[in-house]
């Protein structure tokens, strides 16, 4: 369930992922969604936290949480960290999903 949830994040970002894209990629009805996760962020959240998360979804919290929101900023540092993330793999990850190509390589 988090996969699909993640997977419609990354592809169209915490603002653009409507409710309805999430629950039709997940498969559950939004009462259920609401029951265990309370909210759009809160789903959000959880991905975040999991061991299942992916770099884009670091970016996306990133780019659409982290300049309004001091918990998502806390969560991704420790999540950097955990990962032992550094600034230049950062960097480039948001190179790669710009589809920017770092000066200096092929």
């Amino acid at each position: 369930m988090l996969a699909a949830a993640v997977d419609t994040f990354v592809r169209h970002g915490y603002t653009g992922a409507s409710i309805d894209q999430i629950l039709d990629a997940v498969g559950i009805r939004r009462a259920s969604l609401y029951n265990a996760f309370g909210s759009k962020r809160g789903l959000f959240l959880t991905a975040l936290r999991s061991t299942h998360s992916t770099m884009p979804l670091l970016l996306v919290a990133l780019m659409d949480l982290a300049p309004s929101d001091p918990s998502v900023r806390q969560e991704i540092r420790e999540k950097l960290v955990a990962e032992n993330i550094d600034a230049r793999a950062l960097g480039d990850a948001i190179l790669t999903r710009a589809c920017i190509e770092r000066k200096g390589t092929a």
